[in-house]
């Protein structure tokens, strides 16, 4: 955005389109911002008031925002002066074709916290794990705060972490200070086309993902590798790059970047952390062991002592619909992995766990492989309730494994999920929410499912 000049005060008086508030609500923020600004603001998005109603709820007080719900309209292109695009937009989009033809500039919330942002940014991004590793980051670098050779005065954490405000919170980040992003692939996109990024990134891991919307995962890895091709280094501590050399494609990149003068590489693997950090940690599974290292390898390059780290990590509870502890009850404990909306984070769910699981997954379809979940399944799991359009597909990735047995049921709803793995459930299992799919056709988001999943789970407690 710096080549289109939008310093402050550029939006004041300005026709600005929001494209997309979304049923998360990613768009609220920058409406926010823009009233803030002084910006003449319309909201355009394909859902209709109604499933927006959460969102909208955000927005009350504000000025006279206008609101276009129900499908877009080509004259609120044409006459806008900039579009902030969701991240969800495809860059091809005719709708954002005709605003630049028109004379348009082009925008996205995350385009723009780079360009105002006065601190330091740490970008993460990975297929799997990428919230948690950027909440315990941000956990962890704040133990450093005061500490002999920090230097910096407070940690942020935002972006694509449960819709964490980033534009509505400028005016208090300030030049010493630390900001940590989760960027997704989309986001990751918006920056590439405004040449911006962070000076330093990390990557927790790659796997397929959102094939729907690239096709193939080449595509899907060429997308997040654009955050390390559009790193830009920090005038005080230049560039760096940090990969999870456990995984394929995190060692393929840290082998490739090493080559790289013009920044520091570092590689990290559960190995780095020690009996010591292993005994601190409460959350489950060697997943989550990936993500504490990926944290204490940013906080280690940031110069965070290992004792100050330590003395934090304890009270370090995990996020909610993340292998979230939902309750105990006759000696079967109930999890909430709600985030998990691919194959591969289902499989470090069930993989979390030593004794018997019961997996409740399906959902929407992104059109990813489910062949190695049912590997896992039919080996670690007692039972798999399936429910969504990718039900029937997981169900055959289980069948297909000779040596399955495994108790498939199929269920129409997630409340006919939960009552079956109840009846299923005895002293000592595991019943684990993980669906490895996107929540779309039964639910807004994954936040949604979660709620409900422990609704359900604890309604008659």
């Amino acid at each position: 955005m710096k080549d289109a000049g939008l310093e402050k005060g550029f939006f004041r008086g300005k026709r600005v389109l929001v494209m997309g508030l979304g049923r998360f609500g990613g768009g609220v923020d920058a409406v926010k911002f823009l009233d803030g600004a002084g910006a003449e603001v319309t909201v355009t998005d394909l859902a209709s008031a109604e499933e927006l109603n959460g969102p909208l709820g955000r927005l009350a007080g504000l000025g006279e925002i206008e609101f276009h719900f129900g499908g877009h309209r080509e004259e609120d292109f044409r006459e806008a002066d900039v579009i902030v695009v969701n991240p969800a937009v495809p860059s091809g989009n005719r709708y954002v074709a005709i605003g630049r033809e028109s004379g348009a500039v082009v925008s996205s919330q995350v385009e723009l916290f780079f360009e105002y942002c006065p601190a330091e940014i740490i970008g993460i991004t990975g297929a799997n794990g990428k919230s948690t590793t950027a909440a315990l980051t941000a956990a962890l670098l704040r133990a450093g705060v005061g500490q002999e050779g920090f230097g910096y005065r407070k940690v942020w954490l935002s972006g694509n972490i449960g819709n964490e405000p980033m534009l509505t919170v400028l005016e208090e980040i300030g030049e010493e200070d630390l900001v940590v992003l989760e960027l997704s692939s989309f986001q990751i996109e918006q920056l590439g086309r405004s040449g911006l990024g962070p000076a330093a990134g990390l990557l927790t891991n790659l796997s397929a993902n959102h094939l729907d919307r690239y096709g193939t995962f080449e595509k899907y890895c060429a997308a997040k590798e654009g955050m390390f091709e559009g790193q830009i280094a920090d005038e005080k501590r230049g560039c760096v790059s940090i990969f999870n050399i456990e995984d394929k494609v995190g060692r393929k990149w840290f082998e490739k970047y090493s080559r790289d003068a013009a920044r520091e590489c570092i590689g990290f693997s559960t190995d780095d952390l020690g009996e010591v950090f292993r005994e601190a940690f409460s959350l489950p599974g060697q997943a989550n062991l990936s993500n504490l290292a990926g944290a204490v390898a940013v906080c280690r390059y940031f110069g965070v002592d290992d004792e100050r780290m330590l003395l934090v990590l304890g009270d370090f509870k995990g996020l909610a619909h993340r292998l979230e502890l939902v309750c105990e009850r006759g000696g079967v404990r109930w999890f909430n992995d709600s985030k998990s909306t691919t194959p591969e984070s289902a499989i470090a769910g069930v993989e979390s766990f030593g004794g018997p699981v019961i997996l409740i997954a399906g959902g929407y379809d992104k059109g990813l492989d489910f062949e190695e979940l049912g590997k896992v399944i039919a080996k670690g799991a007692k039972a798999a309730i399936l429910i969504g359009d990718a039900a029937r597909k997981i169900s055959d990735s289980i069948t297909a494994v000779p040596e399955n047995k495994t108790t498939i049921q199929l269920a129409h709803s997630l409340e006919e999920a939960v009552e079956v793995a109840n009846k299923m459930a005895a002293s000592g299992d595991v019943v684990l929410l993980s669906p490895a799919c996107a929540s779309y056709g039964q639910f807004r988001n994954y936040e949604e499912r979660g709620r409900e999943f422990v609704k359900l789970v604890t309604r008659d407690s």
